[in-house]
């Protein structure tokens, strides 16, 4: 069992996620982050620095983002790796706040 990004990271792409996995299982493009299931270690650091809940346990998505398990394991095989910190988009805060956070 891996953890899985969803689409509440997309537009924000806050990396406090990053910055606390104990190994290299994040990818990123220019839009959100995907963690990639062969390298992630199930240790559930990342969802609990979530600034908007996007990271869930594989076995704990809702039923409607459980396509996010394909989409996760697909996209972090094209993707670079992320081993820190970046800067959020531009409206992050502003998503965050529409999203209720």
């Amino acid at each position: 069992m891996a953890y899985v990004v969803t689409d509440n990271c997309t537009g924000c792409r806050f990396t406090d996620c990053v910055s606390v996995c104990p190994v290299d299982c994040f990818h990123g493009d220019a839009q959100m982050v995907y963690i990639d299931p062969e390298e992630c270690i199930d240790c559930g650091v990342c969802a609990g620095q979530c600034p908007v809940d996007a990271i869930y346990a594989e076995d704990e998505l809702p039923e409607a983002l459980k396509h996010w398990i394909g989409i996760n394991a697909d996209r972090s095989l094209r993707l670079p790796v992320l081993i820190e910190q970046e800067m959020p988009l531009p409206d992050a805060l502003g998503k965050k706040k529409k999203l209720g956070y």
